[in-house]
């Protein structure tokens, strides 16, 4: 837990201590557990009770307040509540109970996921409502939400939580859909056939001379896999450079 208003540079360095650790979740494997299925089910309900268990005190002051004072001194009756939840794509879909390859926010189809065209969001009312089966019938609960389109957990972490809409509350992924995402569609299309091949694009790679403010690849970008943030930042400093002479 940190405070919004603290530079990066202060609140990402530890030794800082401008964060306060509120709790580990397990990161079990569950590996007892041998159907795939009920084990991702299980995990999923692990990480949803975890999330629940440490964010009890929202659920009990979001709604009544309670007091806490300012950096000015000034005391005040405060409602805290869980705003956005900030992590990347897997994370998404495991919070918002949403199945892999839809979008964790709205309504948008498989086949027009990138488009231009505005959907609705996901119905949060009706989330809260399917997920009250859960107590009844387990044949039933899971009947709601195959129709609902909502993996069936067990009572998700913010399903009593005040004020709150998960859907409304994902943030984009920064890293994953902009800069990651941007770049592995980029080179995709600049290593294509059509374009300027992933040959030519390697062979420019091996050509460019050392430099103290860029990173070289001598066996080329279009082979690459599992890149990392850092390396597609990097690569974003001289992929120009590779295509202007092609």
């Amino acid at each position: 837990m940190t405070i919004g208003n603290i530079p990066k540079e202060i609140h990402q360095k530890p030794s800082c201590h401008a964060q306060m650790l509120i709790g580990y979740i397990p990161m079990t494997k569950l590996k007892g557990i041998k159907n795939k299925a009920t084990h991702c089910h299980a995990v999923a309900n692990l990480f949803h009770f975890c999330m629940q268990t440490l964010l009890a005190p929202l659920a009990l002051h979001g709604e009544t307040g309670l007091p806490m004072m300012g950096g000015d001194g000034t005391w005040c009756q405060c409602h805290p509540i869980l705003a956005n939840f900030i992590g990347n794509y897997c994370e998404q879909i495991l919070v918002t109970c949403t199945y892999y390859g839809e979008c964790p926010k709205c309504e948008v189809p498989h086949n027009q996921l990138g488009g231009c065209d505005s959907f609705p969001s996901h119905d949060y009312q009706e989330a809260c409502r399917t997920y009250t089966l859960a107590d009844g019938d387990v044949r039933t609960f899971h009947a709601m939400c195959r129709d609902n389109g909502i993996k069936p957990i067990f009572h998700p972490f913010w399903e009593h939580l005040p004020f709150m809409n998960i859907y409304i509350s994902i943030t984009p992924d920064i890293l994953y859909q902009l800069l990651q995402g941007v770049m592995k569609h980029l080179i995709a299309w600049l290593s294509d056939l059509l374009i300027f091949r992933g040959e030519s694009i390697n062979t420019q790679c091996r050509l460019v001379p050392p430099n103290h403010q860029i990173v070289l690849f001598l066996k080329g970008i279009s082979i690459l896999s599992h890149i990392s943030g850092k390396e597609h930042k990097n690569i974003c400093r001289l992929l120009l450079g590779l295509v202007v002479d092609l």
